[in-house]
């Protein structure tokens, strides 16, 4: 199917026409012929290339109930990514390369987006023995990316070996830092908040040793090393220095660790109740001027989908976590686009190009020209809308954005020139 795009701000420039064809785009121009071409009125849109996320929880297989493979990338073509990294942390671990394989093939059966499973980096995410890293990098999903999220790599010897492995085949092992000794029975950020509702706190330093240990590592062993989740002002400043080392580190920040503070903890609602904690408004402030200086590599969702039942109790045994592929570029908008912090061709590369860079995606990530990938998203940034959890395309709906009026909506989402998304509705 040919398609043409008519009138879109490529990267929030001047409006462009854009012919889609045989999955990648064929040309790029004004006034183009839309003969035999379905076309599509773009007028006031930007075209960024399709968003890829490199931490988002699928929960298939075994917690089918929160989210499965087709319900998660289906949120995640409403939001417009193009390609997402399903986490390990699955009922069985995704640490053979059966369960990866599993998922994988679940992702090209879904179809609405790219699925790129992340293996475990040790059994059973255990932190006791490594996966079949290998394996998994051999298998049918061609894994490259290995993480225990959700839990930490503490043991440093295990850390070592796990990143001595992945170099062989350009892998990289991205970490969850969270000291656990230091984040025992922790609830939220240690603070002034966490002191006047009399919540355990979970110290910044908690997060920060596990990453100075970790960057030390890398360079030690010449391997690449992704930071997931950064939180707080002193992980920012670790990763800079490494990086002015020359050093093989790359790392994340989520949406709402660039909105929310730790402050709405004081509601008791255990919507925002996550893992790493909401931080302070100095964070917040050092986490955006990071991901604009480029210090922070890119924007991950870590979209954490939980049943209602997990939510909506009490703040102690509520589970961690919050759903936001549908609502990442519109908070992305708000936090660094809005403020000035960063352009539209900024954000893309945030958001796709570099995050496709560290998962190794060759089909993704590339910018709006002729002879690239198809994979495109259609964004109004002028609309304005309250966000709504009954509306999400998530089976989830623990979104810490509800009720909250926020910029833009995605339009469109093309994937290799097939359309996922068309006037914001999942095809």
């Amino acid at each position: 199917m040919t398609y043409l795009i008519k009138g879109a701000r490529i990267l929030g420039g001047e409006a462009r026409d854009i012919r889609v064809e045989d999955g990648v785009i064929a040309e790029i121009g004004t006034g183009l012929d839309p003969e035999n071409a379905e076309t599509i009125d773009a007028d006031g849109l930007i075209a960024l290339p399709g968003l890829v996320d490199l931490h988002t929880h699928l929960r298939e297989p075994g917690r089918e109930d929160a989210e499965t493979v087709e319900s998660g990338t289906r949120a995640a073509a409403a939001g417009g990514f193009t390609a997402v990294h399903a986490m390990a942390n699955t009922e069985p671990v995704a640490d053979t390369a059966g369960v990866v394989e599993q998922v994988w093939r679940l992702g090209r059966e879904a179809g609405h987006c790219d699925v790129h499973p992340v293996g475990a980096v040790t059994r059973g995410i255990e932190g006791r023995q490594l996966a079949e890293l290998g394996a998994m990098a051999d298998s049918a999903a061609h894994v490259r990316v290995f993480s225990d999220d959700g839990h930490c790599v503490d043991d440093a010897v295990l850390m070592r070996r796990a990143l001595e492995y992945v170099k062989a085949f350009d892998g990289v092992v991205a970490q969850h830092a969270q000291e656990p000794r230091l984040t025992e029975h922790a609830q939220m950020n240690e603070g002034e908040v966490s002191g006047r509702l009399g919540l355990a706190g979970w110290p910044a330093v908690a997060e920060e040793a596990i990453i100075s240990r970790d960057c030390l590592l890398a360079a030690h062993v010449g391997s690449r090393l992704h930071v997931c989740h950064v939180s707080t002002a002193g992980s920012v400043e670790i990763i800079r220095w490494a990086k002015s080392k020359g050093w093989q580190v790359t790392a994340e920040v989520t949406p709402h660790h660039l909105l929310l503070t730790d402050e709405l903890a004081e509601t008791y609602d255990p919507i925002y109740k996550v893992n790493p904690p909401l931080r302070t408004k100095a964070d917040v402030e050092a986490l955006r001027e990071a991901l604009a200086d480029g210090t922070i590599d890119c924007v991950a969702t870590d979209h954490a989908p939980h049943p209602v039942e997990a939510k909506e109790t009490e703040w102690a045994p509520a589970a961690m976590g919050m759903i936001g592929l549908e609502t990442a570029l519109s908070v992305a908008q708000a936090a660094m686009v809005d403020t000035g912090l960063l352009d539209w061709a900024g954000l893309a590369d945030r958001m796709s190009v570099r995050p496709a860079r560290i998962g190794r995606l060759a089909g993704q990530g590339h910018l709006p020209v002729p002879g690239a990938p198809a994979n495109l998203t259609l964004y109004d940034p002028d609309v304005r809308r309250v966000v709504d959890p009954a509306a999400s395309v998530s089976k989830s709906r623990n979104t810490p954005f509800a009720g909250l009026e926020l910029p833009g909506r995605v339009h469109a989402t093309f994937l290799r020139g097939r359309p996922t998304v068309l006037e914001g509705k999942v095809v």
